[in-house]
């Protein structure tokens, strides 16, 4: 039987290549690549308990998944599922019951009880990762060597990503200007007085101001003019592999390098050295330093929000770990 796809006239073949294609950039690498998985580890479990002959998308077949997924039953490690990640599973489902255009109703009520009944049973309060101040910046570059490539690219990185309050993919998915690689996600622009980054999100695109530091050696537009000029970078990725001897490579660097350069650069700098190490190694990710600049800048929280990009105040002040929460006392102002 004809897809309506093959059924449509052969003149609009083209067309719907490029639907297919806006369809696919409508969700980031990072977020397919996820679902992706979690579509495998969904389907490999279906195979596993022999129930490959029932509709996949049947509402009882879906809550035992997620059950397993809860119980630790559905991956051979027998770990337990967070319910962060049973939520991104059931949304890696409606991924990819839309890609074989099969119907699913994540809202059906057999599913939405078995979830709810999950949450009750095993949610836990969010855990938040450690936030990279100021003081704790400067002793981490302190921890990078200087004359070599590596050392001025990772410390134009942690500049850039503290200052702009960026995520560790926006970071790794600069270009040096506007529409130069098809994987770039955003670009900077260097003025007198500082640089601006325009990122692509989720609704849009959006500007992001970063000004010259204080001094040189905080200062993350210097850091960033001068990796550029070492490496010879001028057209492509910003951040890229440095391959020893060979130089700088043509490849950006993935998300998963920022967050081991703060772990890294965290413990060897003795950040929270009142830790133990392996509690350091959990304390300390990529979204430190997005936390680290909410946390630090004494500035109106409207302009930590615009920086941040979020849509609400509220979701800013979950980034702030240190913000003062008694600076408005209703208990005094109710006359107590």
């Amino acid at each position: 039987m004809d897809t309506p796809s093959d059924a449509l006239p052969t003149h609009l073949a083209g067309l719907a290549d490029k639907a297919r294609d806006y369809v696919k950039a409508a969700t980031s690498h990072n977020t397919t690549r996820a679902y992706e998985a979690d579509w495998r580890h969904f389907n490999a479990w279906r195979r596993r308990q022999g129930l490959s002959h029932f509709p996949a998308n049947e509402p009882r077949i879906v809550g035992l998944y997620i059950t397993a997924c809860a119980s630790g039953a559905a991956s051979a490690d027998r770990k337990p599922n967070s319910v962060s990640t049973i939520e991104r599973r059931l949304s890696a489902l409606s991924w990819g019951f839309r890609q074989l255009g099969e119907n699913f109703d994540r809202k059906d009520k057999h599913i939405l009880a078995v979830l709810a009944g999950i949450k009750r049973t095993h949610a836990r309060p969010p855990t938040q990762k450690e936030a990279v101040l100021p003081e704790d910046l400067r002793a981490m570059l302190a921890t990078l060597e200087m004359g070599d490539l590596r050392g001025l690219r990772d410390r134009a990185l942690l500049l850039i990503g503290f200052a702009g309050g960026l995520r560790r993919s926006e970071i790794v998915g600069l270009d040096c200007g506007a529409k130069q690689t098809e994987d770039g996600s955003g670009w900077v622009e260097i003025f007198d007085k500082g640089l601006v980054v325009t990122l692509r999100g989720k609704t849009g695109w959006r500007e992001v101001e970063i000004g010259r530091g204080s001094t040189e050696a905080t200062c993350p537009v210097a850091a960033l003019q001068t990796w550029l000029k070492f490496a010879r970078i001028n057209h492509g990725p910003l951040f890229r592999r440095v391959a020893g001897a060979k130089g700088v490579g043509a490849d950006r660097l993935t998300d998963k390098h920022v967050a081991r350069l703060v772990k890294a650069t965290a413990l060897a700098a003795g950040v929270r050295g009142d830790l133990s190490e392996g509690e350091r190694k959990e304390k300390f990710s990529g979204h430190s330093l997005r936390a680290g600049l909410a946390s630090s800048a004494e500035v109106d929280e409207r302009y930590v929000q615009k920086q941040l990009g979020h849509a609400s105040a509220e979701m800013t002040r979950r980034y702030q770990r240190r913000r003062d929460r008694f600076r408005v006392n209703l208990t005094k102002a109710a006359g107590l």
